[in-house]
Parts: C-alpha cells; structure tokens; sequence
C-alpha cells in the first residue's frame, strides 16, 4: 500500500497472562476493518460488537479504551474456537496480509 503504514497494531494489555488466550483484536494503520474483510474472503472475524453490527461507527468498548476513532473502525476481532487449527491461523494470516500488502484494501479516508 503505497504512501501510508501498514503497521498491525493489537489492542488492549500487552503482556500475554493478561489478555484472552483466544481472541486478538487488531488493527492496521490506515485500514478500515470492514473493508479488509470483504477483501479478505473466507476469514470469519468481527469488526464491532454484536450488538452494532452493520453500524458504521466506532466500537464503544474501543474508544472507551482510549482508542482514536479511526484505528477503532479498522480494529478486527479474531478468536480462536474449540475446533480451530494451526491450519487455521495460517490460514487467515495468509489471507488478510495478501489483502492488505495486494492493495485489495482501500485507504482509509480514500473513498
């Protein structure tokens, strides 16, 4: 993506007994969450809480975290269940780095 960071960026406390072993919400400077998972076909993830699906506005929990408007609308939630495998990861990890770094992602704000 030319002309601005692609900086992945987790959300919430960084050392690893403090956080859920099974979900990781993660942002990447300069993506907007929704687009990047309409770009990124076959990954199952959130971009908001359940209750605000399809609303276009930044999650509450986010920003009340302390997290700026824009990175909470790119923030994605990603969980692990009973049944995912390593597979899986790898998986969604090939499929949203290829979305992002292929330019299949629009610019934040570049609508």
């Amino acid at each position: 993506m030319t002309g601005w960071s692609t900086r992945p960026r987790w959300s919430g406390p960084c050392p690893a007994g403090e956080r859920l072993p099974n979900t990781l919400d993660v942002s990447i400077d300069g993506v907007v969450g929704r687009d990047l998972l309409a770009a990124a076909p076959g990954v199952a993830a959130s971009t908001g809480s359940a209750c605000r699906s399809g609303v276009p506005t930044p999650s509450p929990v986010l920003t009340a975290m302390g997290m700026d408007s824009a990175r909470a609308l790119g923030a994605l939630r990603l969980s692990l269940g009973r049944w995912s495998t390593p597979r899986d990861v790898a998986t969604a990890a090939r499929l949203l780095t290829a979305a992002v770094i292929g330019d299949a992602v629009p610019a934040a704000g570049g609508r």
